[in-house]
């Protein structure tokens, strides 16, 4: 499985001016190629490279980078063909469509730029990398990283690696490649029912509450309505400082959980069931405070780092059907709206049982999770 490793670099002025200067100058490349690509209509990466590999050395650059920036356009484009297909920008005729069709895809003068092992080396030991640039090879630059990151790379790097400009800070995002560990035959399942009111809940029990999570974004949101609604060069400059704030923070607080989640599922030997929550957002008919809510709420990525989290710790990932996991009782399965008289509260209407609305919920995810599993398997045997 392949897992990103984020380190620090620690350049001083000038080699902080000379990487400013190489991002600038492959994305200008880039946009050079993107815009041959659009008026040519060759967006494939080989035939691209032809068109334009000259043209771009002569802008500066040297063989690698340049064969990258033609990568990153061809992956643009490939990218935006499949948007087109999936009707992401509208149906063939409309003007969102129209507008995306008819303009060549720009990059970013900071976007990232990879760097493969010819131009970027690594002495993880020493902490430091040697990295091409438009001065020159800069060697002996240092980065900071966790002992862990540091054995992570040296056991499992592999291929590119990314020069990223964030926050004032420039960081480089390397691939690894590390073997996935040998999924074990589960004592039953773990469900997980996940919300908002609520982050997280396990059919154990385990609640983990949302409600800091969301003090901070409404507290975030109103003070970037009173910035917008100010607009003075100061406000701005605090936008701007504020940003990304409160998606790291989602971040921390979603990697915290998943890695309690998937440390109980491993210790107790079990799996770990989810709903498939895909397309909620379409589904789903709410009021707008409740609207607002919903679609700041990084639930796809609670469970892709549950997934990924526990495809490292071979503990095996089931997705059950969600429909009336909250409406149905765990102890008889009878299923009625009037089960859950509030958020929180769970009071069976045929049996009379009680539980906290979300442990119920998590009872059934684990239910029905148990059951697929048991068929997927039967299944797998019988061939």
């Amino acid at each position: 499985m392949k897992l990103v490793v984020q380190v620090k670099l620690l350049p001083d002025a000038a080699t902080a001016q000379a990487l400013r200067e190489t991002l600038k100058l492959c994305n200008q490349a880039a946009g050079h190629a993107s815009r041959r690509a659009h008026a040519t209509g060759v967006t494939g990466k080989t035939a691209l490279q032809r068109l334009v590999y000259d043209e771009l050395k002569a802008m500066g650059l040297s063989a690698q980078p340049a064969i990258h920036c033609v990568r990153k356009v061809a992956g643009a484009y490939a990218t935006l063909a499949q948007n087109l297909k999936a009707g992401n920008y509208g149906p063939p005729g409309s003007r969102r469509r129209a507008r995306v069709e008819g303009t060549p895809v720009r990059f970013r003068k900071d976007a990232a730029q990879p760097f493969d092992d010819r131009s970027l080396s690594w002495r993880i030991g020493a902490r430091t990398v040697s990295i091409w640039t438009v001065h020159g090879r800069l060697k002996d630059l240092a980065f900071a990283c966790s002992p862990e990151q540091a054995a992570m790379l040296t056991a499992h790097r592999r291929g590119e690696s990314d020069l990223v400009w964030r926050g004032g800070c420039f960081y480089l995002y390397a691939t690894c490649e590390v073997p996935q560990a040998e999924q074990y035959i589960p004592d039953g399942l773990m469900g997980v029912d996940l919300g908002i009111a609520n982050i997280a809940t396990t059919c154990d029990g385990t609640v983990h509450s949302g409600k800091h999570v969301n003090q901070v974004r409404h507290r975030n949101r109103r003070l970037r309505r009173r910035l917008q609604s100010k607009g003075t060069k100061s406000a701005k400059r605090l936008l701007r400082h504020l940003s990304g704030r409160e998606a790291r923070f989602a971040a921390d607080t979603n990697h915290r959980i998943s890695k309690q989640i998937v440390t109980e599922a491993q210790r107790t030997t079990r799996g770990i069931a989810l709903e498939d929550l895909g397309g909620i957002r379409a589904r789903v008919r709410l009021r707008k405070p409740q609207r607002v809510t919903l679609h700041a709420w990084s639930f796809a990525q609670l469970g892709a780092f549950i997934a990924y989290k526990a495809e490292r710790a071979g503990v095996p990932v089931v997705h059950v059907d969600p429909r009336h996991t909250s409406q149905r009782c765990s102890a008889c399965g009878h299923i009625d709206k009037n089960n859950r008289p509030d958020q929180a509260t769970f009071r069976c209407t045929s049996c009379g049982f009680a539980e906290h609305a979300d442990v119920n919920a998590a009872r059934n995810i684990a239910a029905r999770g148990t059951a697929g599993w048991a068929v997927s398997h039967a299944a797998d045997d019988s061939a």
